[in-house]
């Protein structure tokens, strides 16, 4: 992912009209027969604002709605109840309207052909776009320079490995020029140097005033790139916020760091009242989650009383947030 997208002709936002706007959007799903048929809640009222030109990240576990909610933005799959838009098209009644506007990335091998090379696979989707001619062989050369396939376009999609398929996806998901752009799981299978140069691949679709709605369970990646966060389970919203301050506003405390520190001046720490003294730290290394900031001042107390002179505090990761706020249902997924 070497340079940036050169769009044909996006479209000037609409004002202060959102992204992506869901009201009380409810998706139910009925499985089995008679008498064993039962109904599963997938979207249960769930509400959802997204700001034009911003990257919002989706964060759930498995069967909290995240693919659902896609499908129905995507026009793919109608709400059971509630109103779902993009760019103030609603996704029942103006489906066209919605699909020019967006790109879709749901993963997997679904929207590509085996059979074809990487260039053909982009041709085939760019002449659905109304794409032809110099514009389209132009188009889909920048695509795959862009998602570093450029040395791979003309071999078969089918020898590909998941990361260089997760890839094509991205450059099969902007090839209409989309002003939205929805991203369900986008990194899986990619290498680490891929995924991290798919952070870089986003801030720049966001410099092309592009709005980005992704679903990730990469908690590290999602602060790094997303503007807000939705944390979402069961079909509802828990959360939401930026993602660097969004522990904080929660009152879920903070963390302190520190190097240098006795073993009793550690035992000490260990026995606060509210204090969690995260484990595998090396001989004199401390790393403690409080859940007040009054335990916070304790634990610097403590340290500081014991001369403990390196020491960093700072709001607990989106990945603490997530496990404290979710991590209680361990492996369980939603019925």
């Amino acid at each position: 992912m070497a340079h940036a997208s050169k769009p044909g002709a996006t479209p000037a936002p609409h004002g202060d009209t959102p992204a992506v706007q869901v009201h009380g959007v409810r998706r139910v799903f009925t499985t089995g027969r008679g008498a064993q048929a039962r109904e599963v809640v997938a979207l249960d009222g769930l509400d959802l604002s997204v700001a034009q030109g911003s990257v919002h990240g989706l964060l759930g576990p498995n069967g909290a709605g995240k693919t659902t909610l896609c499908k129905i933005l995507s026009t793919t799959l109608l709400p059971t109840a509630g109103r779902a838009s993009i760019l103030g098209h609603d996704v029942a009644a103006d489906t066209q309207a919605v699909r020019r506007s967006i790109g879709i990335v749901l993963g997997g091998d679904r929207g590509l052909y085996g059979r074809l090379t990487a260039r053909q696979n982009l041709e085939l989707w760019g002449a659905l776009y109304g794409l032809y001619g110099r514009n389209l062989r132009t188009r889909v050369a920048e695509l795959l320079e862009e998602v570093g396939l450029t040395d791979r376009a003309d071999d078969k999609v089918n020898g590909f490995s998941r990361g260089m398929k997760q890839r094509l996806h991205l450059a099969r998901g902007l090839v209409g020029d989309p002003r939205v752009l929805l991203l369900d799981e986008p990194t899986t299978g990619m290498d680490p140097v891929a995924a991290n140069s798919f952070r870089d691949f986003v801030a720049r679709l966001k410099a092309e005033g592009r709005t980005v709605l992704l679903t990730t369970h990469d908690m590290a990646q999602a602060e790094a790139i997303c503007d807000e966060v939705t944390l979402i389970d069961r079909g509802r919203v828990l959360t939401s916020g930026d993602p660097r301050r969004l522990a904080r506003r929660l009152g879920t405390g903070e963390r302190v760091e520190a190097w240098g520190v006795p073993g009793t001046v550690a035992a000490r720490i260990e026995n606060l009242p509210g204090a969690s003294v995260r484990p595998g730290r090396p001989d004199g290394e401390l790393c403690v989650d409080t859940d007040s900031s009054d335990v916070t001042r304790q634990v610097l107390t403590c340290l500081v009383e014991a001369d403990v002179s390196t020491v960093r505090t700072g709001p607990p990761s989106l990945e603490e947030l997530y496990v404290r706020v979710i991590g209680e249902r361990k492996m369980r997924v939603s019925p």
